[in-house]
């Protein structure tokens, strides 16, 4: 049920305390052909997508792709859904859960071209590593979400994190350099925390790894 002071929730997939495929991608023999699948050429998946305006950019300039939004943050969630209303962006799917949980068990087999993950909270001092998001444990649900040869696409502003995800993304033995193309189509939309590293001066990098 939705708090009615917040109609945008009926359009939430809330995932509290559910341990389940996300329907709309999983047909009843939990193959990743379901219908909502079918409609469209691709599926790309923004993990931790803020208020949405990558994830906005995205869907406007990819109609015929289905673009799935999430984020544990419900209020950035309503904010999207009030975005895509007013753009029209009707192949926009928004799911509150969190990202470790979300990859290894909510989301069928081989269901995603691309991942998005774009400047996360690099928890930069000793003692808060353990909330990092990229492990070795992650990068086996992210394989097995996604396609044979589909894309994770990672960025951060904070080199020693970057560099550290690069090597062990690499050191996984499931990923290996994407091509240049795979960067190209996105390389001009930034996500809302780029936006504002950028304004500050900072650089933030990307990298782009296929699966094998």
């Amino acid at each position: 049920m939705f708090d009615k002071k917040h109609p945008e929730d009926a359009k939430i997939a809330i995932f509290n305390d559910v341990y389940d495929l996300y329907s709309p991608l999983a047909d009843a023999s939990g193959a990743s052909s379901g219908a909502e699948n079918t409609a469209f050429s691709r599926v790309e998946l923004d993990l931790g997508c803020g208020s949405g305006s990558f994830t906005a950019r995205l869907a406007g300039r990819f109609p015929d792709r289905l673009i799935l939004a999430a984020d544990v943050m419900i209020g950035r969630l309503r904010k999207l859904v009030r975005k895509a209303e007013r753009e029209n962006l009707s192949n926009l799917r928004f799911l509150r859960a969190e990202g470790r949980i979300l990859l290894s068990i909510m989301l069928p087999d081989n269901s995603l071209d691309r991942i998005h993950l774009l400047c996360p909270d690099p928890w930069p001092k000793d003692r808060h590593r353990g909330h990092r998001l990229i492990t070795s444990d992650f990068c086996a649900s992210l394989s097995r979400v996604l396609k044979d040869d589909g894309v994770f696409h990672f960025s951060s502003d904070d080199d020693p994190y970057f560099e550290s995800v690069e090597r062990v993304i690499s050191n996984s033995g499931l990923f290996v350099p994407a091509p240049p193309d795979a960067a190209a189509e996105v390389s001009d939309i930034k996500s809302d925390f780029e936006l504002r590293w950028l304004e500050q001066g900072k650089r933030v990098r990307h990298l782009f790894f296929r699966k094998k």
